[in-house]
């Protein structure tokens, strides 16, 4: 297939090898555990093929090796590798290039459970982890070490989405002999250019909008062929892999995710206006808003906004909250998103580098598939609950 077109038509095509799915337009679910081998030769020499052809079921199979080659080239990288989950994936790409006595750099806007694994496991490891504010930018050289071995970036932070300058941070980076990670899974290849910011492993919780319909749990890092030796390694001494039916699904959402990511733009986007202008909302924190203070970053740096973001409320009690949210029609609460329903969730963000102190209450809301129209009239039912508790208290 031609290989230079739009990302939206490369997304049609990528990962159908037609010669191996025997003319069908889906590659088939490959179930499979053992690999027989016609020779003692191609049994002994099998641990070259690791991820690429199939040596056994944990090292993939027709189905995730056509899913890890679209990924790969959806994003402009050299190679991907697939895994149970977003957070499977992270620990692989930071155990793949750490050690006793690293040093890594996290940004204190971090997905929480990447930050447990940092204060937990790998500081038993004997890997220490300093956490910096998101605004630092080119600032950053002045917190690498000579043990440093990581940056690791997630651009717009979880629950307060401050965006950061990868390619100045990259920079000062790369100078200092560092990697490069990135967590792109709100903005994902279609909205963000990974590798071209200076990004050396982007990283994606495949769950979200890979998938895109809250059925399946997937991982998935894409790499330089530079990475890819340490990364595969740790891949297999961890014994991650990923199911050939979630794999199988990954792939299906992915044709559609280009298309699905427009709408989740502009249905966000107008969820978000319309909530600036509410008398119970302090701000609303959404990089493509143009009154947000990271949003000239935004706007340099991508190409368009997911229907992920959040809103920090003016002061109200817990029950007026709960009265809002408990109340919605179209909302579930729930911790996952990238999938065509809306939800919303509490926040209370963990930080260490810099404080968050907000006005009053935080809600993450990711903005499905449903008519905007109909969202809003959902929120603004709620924000008249929530005014009645409010005036009755």
């Amino acid at each position: 297939m031609k290989k230079n077109g739009s990302k939206e038509t490369l997304l049609a095509h990528l990962g159908r090898d037609v010669a191996k799915a025997q003319r069908i337009i889906n590659p088939p679910v490959y179930h499979a555990s053992t690999i027989t081998y016609p020779d003692v030769d191609a049994w002994e020499n099998r641990h070259k093929a690791l991820y690429t052809d199939m040596v056994y079921g944990r090292f993939g199979t027709p189905t995730s090796f056509a899913l890890q080659d679209a990924m790969a080239e959806i994003e402009g990288g050299d190679r991907a590798l697939l895994y149970p989950s977003g957070m499977a994936a992270i620990a692989a790409a930071i155990l793949g290039l750490v050690k006793t006595g690293d040093h890594v750099l996290i940004c204190d806007v971090v997905y929480a459970p990447t930050r447990k694994f940092c204060d937990g496991l790998l500081a038993g490891m004997g890997v220490e982890t300093t956490y910096f504010a998101p605004g630092i930018g080119a600032g950053i050289a002045a917190l690498i070490r000579p043990n440093t071995k990581i940056v690791y970036l997630e651009s717009p932070g979880t629950h307060t989405f401050e965006i950061q300058d990868i390619p100045a941070i990259a920079a000062e980076a790369h100078k200092a002999g560092c990697v490069v990670l990135h967590d792109n899974t709100w903005a994902t290849p279609i909205f963000f250019d990974s590798f071209a910011k200076g990004v050396d492993i982007s990283i994606h919780a495949a769950t979200k909008y890979v998938v895109g319909h809250s059925d399946a749990m997937l991982g998935a890092l894409v790499m330089k062929q530079t990475h890819f030796p340490a990364i595969s390694a740790a891949t297999a001494m961890l014994g991650y892999c990923v199911g050939p039916d979630d794999a199988y699904l990954g792939l299906r959402g992915l044709r559609t995710m280009a298309v699905r990511l427009k709408q989740h733009h502009k249905n966000g986007l107008a969820v978000a206006e319309w909530l600036e202008q509410r008398p119970e909302v302090s701000r609303v924190l959404h990089p493509a808003l143009p009154s947000n203070p990271h949003h000239a970053l935004w706007k340099r740096d991508f190409t368009g906004a997911s229907g992920l973001f959040g809103v920090v409320l003016k002061p109200a009690g817990k029950a007026s909250v709960a009265a809002l949210i408990e109340g919605l029609e179209l909302f579930s609460i729930g911790a996952s998103w990238g999938g065509y329903e809306s939800l919303v969730t509490t926040c209370y963000p963990p930080r260490s580098a810099e404080p968050w102190n907000p006005e009053g209450p935080l809600l993450r809301l990711h903005i499905g598939l449903e008519d905007p129209a109909d969202v809003i009239a959902d929120l603004e039912a709620g924000f008249e609950r929530m005014k009645k508790i409010k005036d009755s208290a």
